[in-house]
């Protein structure tokens, strides 16, 4: 076996264990009496994903020769039973993928969605919206063709700006609103109930990250270059996100600086091969910055993304897929003096932000129509994870053993 396969085995161990840090990222965030059901819910995407992509998910995900259109023919590698073992590994890595993908959107909808709801949902996304966009960024696709049609630089995507974060931003943002706001809505109604586990995460995804970026790296430079830039980009964006506060009269948190280091994670996940150290610094504080500033439009415009999926996945995708346009190495507006790249990476950035969103938004309205989607207000303010789930995160209080006799 290569080298390089040994590198992506281990890195699709590291991107495997971030769907748990997510939940512990996730389940620290929301109130207490919905820990289980936050945590569930990336818990459930892993399972109903998984399921999926060794099923069909792989098939759609790439065009094999003389395929064309929406997406992979889903029935050519249906359950792996023909795929050539050679090719697992590769299987396996895109698995992992596609199931953080979904797992993200969870965020959006904490406290108020009933599991049945979200499986169903994550299903039905993960088959019409992550399977083809996969198949578009890295199986073949129009966006890996827009460069050659356009006569441009090809668009840069080395480990999703755009099939991960803005799609899933969008997803988020498609449920949120179609789920509605929770009881009490209001800045400062829903604090997060546990500060560690939110830190516990965070490190979780920063340590699977660098698989994320850097699983299929060839070359030792390559490699560096990545790991370095997944290191700068968070570190700067955690400061980014902390002068913004202080600038503004908020004081600051572990919770603003373990999300400032996501928002640097997600710029920095389409171009950690393409950018200087230097560039990546600035791109870190900028993300950090405006997705600490991101993160309160929900309270201006109305929708209520509980967990800021929006703010953190689709805002820093977005900046750090159409920064490449101007500080990616020789075809950056100002590395390179040319704009044809920065074209193609707004085309595909909002390509995938337009088609998900519109498709999220309609199979959202069907799981609604189907289920409801809510669960009821009593059951909400009562606590998800006791009523749906027979569970709390924490047992706080002993149950009162039988009596025994007592000792003479």
């Amino acid at each position: 076996m290569e080298a390089t396969d040994v590198w992506t085995l281990a890195s699709a161990a590291l991107v495997l264990i971030m769907t748990p840090g997510l939940a512990l990222f996730y389940g620290g965030l929301v109130r207490v009496r919905s820990v289980v059901n936050m945590m569930l819910f990336s818990v459930s995407a892993m399972g109903v994903v998984g399921v999926l992509w060794i099923l069909f998910g792989y098939s759609m995900s790439y065009f094999a020769d003389g395929e064309s259109g929406f997406a992979g023919n889903p029935f050519k590698d249906f359950g792996l039973i023909e795929t050539d073992p050679a090719t697992f590994i590769g299987v396996g890595f895109g698995a992992v993928f596609a199931m953080i993908t979904t797992a993200l959107i969870s965020g959006a909808i904490a406290d108020r969605v009933g599991l049945g709801s979200w499986v169903l949902f994550a299903g039905v996304w993960a088959t019409l919206v992550y399977f083809p966009v996969a198949a578009w960024v890295w199986g073949g696709g129009w966006i890996m063709q827009l460069g050659t049609w356009l006569g441009t630089p090809e668009v840069i995507d080395l480990a999703g700006g755009t099939a991960i974060h803005i799609n899933a931003g969008a997803a988020a943002l498609a449920l949120a609103i179609v789920a509605g706001k929770r009881v009490g809505f209001a800045p400062g109604s829903h604090k997060p109930h546990s500060v560690p586990l939110v830190t516990i995460g965070a490190a979780l995804l920063w340590f699977g990250w660098i698989g994320f970026n850097g699983g299929l790296a060839t070359e030792v430079g390559e490699a560096g270059l990545i790991l370095v830039n997944t290191l700068a980009a968070p570190a700067a964006a955690i400061l980014g996100w902390i002068i913004t506060d202080v600038l503004r009269g908020k004081k600051p948190g572990v919770v603003g600086a373990a999300s400032g280091a996501v928002g640097g994670l997600v710029a920095i996940t389409p171009s950690a091969a393409n950018l200087s150290p230097l560039w990546a610094l600035l791109l870190g504080l900028i993300a950090g910055a405006a997705c600490a500033l991101a993160i309160d439009l929900k309270y201006r415009l109305g929708y209520d993304d509980s967990l800021d999926v929006v703010g953190l996945h689709l805002v820093a995708g977005l900046i750090g897929s159409l920064y490449l346009g101007f500080f990616a190495f020789d075809d950056g507006l100002f590395t390179g003096g040319n704009g044809g790249l920065l074209l193609v990476q707004a085309i595909a950035s909002f390509g995938v932000l337009i088609y998900s969103f519109v498709v999220s938004l309609l199979i959202a309205l069907g799981v609604k129509a189907l289920t409801g989607l809510r669960v009821p207000s009593e059951v909400e303010e009562t606590g998800i994870d006791s009523v749906a789930h027979g569970e709390e995160a924490y047992a706080l209080v002993e149950p009162a053993e039988a009596s025994l006799p007592s000792a003479r």
